[in-house]
């Protein structure tokens, strides 16, 4: 049986260079979680667990049917209050907004066999058996990104605003506008990996 690995299958998502580029993003599903606060936090290390239970009890389900497949590269939305914090640039945002007041939808992508109707059957079977009640704010998300510019982030997440700088100039020197909320793919695992070594899809939908 050979195993989905949906970094392979989608390469293009899943792929970035180290200077800005425009690409189109196909429609994806995604499971998800919302919050707001400090991402180095314990609530959002909760939804994490809450998040990743459920994912791999998608894939043993599908495993044992045959169809088995790679947990895939943890992603987020992130957005803040623009009527509080009005006029901030993308490279701005992430320095002069509290971290305990970003908004942020954590993500994980699905394949495109797995439906609606088996994400609520895995959200009870956690419940039931792990008790994790955040599991029961886990929804499955449907997401047409369409045209965005991207760059690959390479170091530590307090560094973005570097890349999210050259980003912007791109977006204003091809006379774009922001078309939707900032995306991150966490091609590392920032639990494990040293901060200088962390690569990061930084993602920005245009119009």
């Amino acid at each position: 049986m050979e195993k989905l690995d949906l970094t392979k299958a989608y390469k293009a998502y899943y792929t970035a260079t180290n200077q800005p580029e425009l690409i189109n993003i196909p429609a994806a599903s995604f499971l998800s979680i919302e919050g707001i606060g400090d991402p180095s936090g314990q609530q959002y290390a909760d939804k994490l667990q809450a998040l990743y239970s459920v994912a791999y009890a998608i894939k043993f389900a599908f495993k044992a049917l045959g169809k088995d497949f790679t947990v895939a590269k943890l992603e987020g939305l992130w957005s803040f209050d623009e009527s509080k914090y009005p006029q901030l640039s993308m490279a701005e945002a992430s320095v002069k907004v509290p971290r305990a007041e970003w908004r942020y939808r954590t993500m994980i992508r699905m394949p495109e066999f797995v439906t609606a109707t088996q994400v609520d059957i895995a959200i009870r079977q956690v419940l039931d058996k792990k008790q994790i009640s955040l599991v029961k704010e886990i929804t499955f998300f449907q997401m047409t990104e369409g045209k965005s510019v991207q760059m690959l982030h390479t170091g530590p997440f307090a560094n973005e605003p570097e890349t999210l700088q050259k980003m912007m100039e791109f977006i204003q020197l091809h006379k774009l506008e922001r078309n939707g909320l900032h995306h991150e793919i966490y091609l590392s695992d920032f639990r494990k990996t040293a901060p200088e070594k962390l690569r990061t899809i930084l993602r920005e939908p245009v119009k």
